[in-house]
């Protein structure tokens, strides 16, 4: 079974095990606009919480993707890399980023579950 964690920047990570795949919520999504280029890590790379991961750029602006907890990278979504509008059309399904084994499963406990980040969003407003 999964679960989902939000931070503040609207990524997502979806916890499986030790694994935690990260993208960016249907919220950035749409404050982004069309994304056109991505910019993802190399496998074997491994990033502290808050480090930058990777770099989505949109007709709108260039927008850095930060790593919700620490771990090392295991997986890249090549097909985002081919197709970045996959982002747009599926931000927390197809369009994920990068796949982390996780470092620190602690850190989890800081990020926000799907109700909290709900009504972080509706904050904004």
């Amino acid at each position: 079974m999964s679960e989902t964690r939000y931070t503040e920047d609207h990524e997502w990570i979806r916890i499986e095990g030790d694994l935690g795949t990260i993208g960016i919520t249907d919220y950035a999504q749409n404050q982004l606009g069309d994304v056109v280029f991505v910019e993802l890590p190399e496998v074997g790379r491994t990033f502290a919480k808050g480090d930058e991961a990777a770099v989505v750029e949109s007709v709108k602006a260039a927008s850095e993707i930060f790593a919700p907890v620490a771990g090392e990278v295991v997986a890249v979504n090549q097909a985002l890399v081919e197709n970045p509008a996959l982002a747009n059309q599926d931000a927390q399904g197809e369009g994920w980023f990068l796949r982390l084994r996780i470092g620190n499963a602690a850190e989890l406990g800081a990020l926000m579950d799907e109700g909290a980040y709900k009504a972080f969003v509706e904050g904004l407003a």
